[in-house]
């Protein structure tokens, strides 16, 4: 059985929070650059290296305060991922580019984004790899609304997208715990597993919640999760060992070594290699 090291990691644009004060006294780095974001970053990407897809969230793509550096594109060439993807879903031109982001060892075969209900700003990106037996794994990174009733009607748009993927992986910040009704709802109506009350992500200081999940189809395997002890933003990363079904593997060997980065384009289409 193939085993794929997954983790989802809310980064908070690089922010390194170690109280509530600090969401008052930090709030200027949402929107100006400052030396300590690199310097985390840079240690972020350390742990990074530990892993074969990696799904953030908060992520900027490239703007003022992130001194216009693109930080997926950055964590992917310091964690040695030739495959990388931004979803920026909230645009405030030059002055922030909200994003999701996906690195990854193996050439995904399509991206797909998808804009969730609710307000604009809330998005999943769905990266397809091919399997032996031609079926597609999908992994879909995904950062859900705070307010209940937003995040009910995406909950209900990740049902839907379990449907149309039997194989399916959903990782990031769902801004519910597994004491929600809704999200015991759609995890028992897509038929998934791996919501687990133990793994507390958030505060990252002090964890008490675990707005942080990996949920998977029922196909695949669990082989561990884990919360990493790593707070370097207001979340802990999140990980898991994912088991593929017996008999089958990823159809190209996941890459370990440093390589040219290659962005994927959306819809379906196949990555577009860029030089950097």
């Amino acid at each position: 059985m193939q085993q794929i090291k997954l983790l989802s990691y809310n980064v908070q644009g690089g922010i390194y929070s170690r109280q509530y004060s600090d969401y008052v006294t930090n709030s200027w780095k949402h929107v100006l650059p400052h030396p300590e974001r690199l310097v985390n970053l840079a240690r972020i990407a350390q742990l990074l290296q530990q892993f074969d897809l990696v799904g953030l969230q908060e992520v900027d793509a490239g703007s003022l305060r992130s001194a216009n550096i693109d930080q997926i594109q950055y964590l992917a060439r310091q964690g040695g991922f030739p495959y990388w993807y931004s979803q920026i879903n909230r645009n405030l031109g030059p002055f922030a580019q909200h994003s999701n982001g996906l690195l990854s060892r193996l050439r995904p075969a399509a991206i797909t984004e998808h804009r969730l209900p609710g307000l604009p700003g809330r998005g999943a990106v769905v990266a397809e790899f091919t399997l032996s037996d031609g079926q597609l794994l999908a992994i879909g990174i995904v950062h859900l609304a705070l307010g209940w009733r937003a995040r009910q009607r995406q909950l209900d748009y990740l049902v839907d997208l379990a449907d149309a993927h039997p194989l399916l992986v959903l990782m990031g910040d769902f801004n519910c715990g597994c004491d929600s009704r809704s999200l015991r709802a759609m995890v028992r109506r897509a038929g998934m597993r791996g919501l687990d009350c133990d793994l507390k992500t958030f505060p990252s200081w002090r964890p008490r919640r675990n707005l942080d999940h990996i949920l998977v189809s029922e196909p695949l395997r669990i082989q561990g999760a884990r919360v990493i002890d790593y707070p370097l933003s207001d979340h802990l990363p999140l990980s898991m060992t994912l088991g593929l079904p017996a008999g089958l593997h990823l159809s190209a060997p996941l890459e370990q070594a440093r390589a040219t980065l290659n962005p994927a384009r959306k819809n379906g289409a196949s990555p577009n290699r860029r030089r950097g």
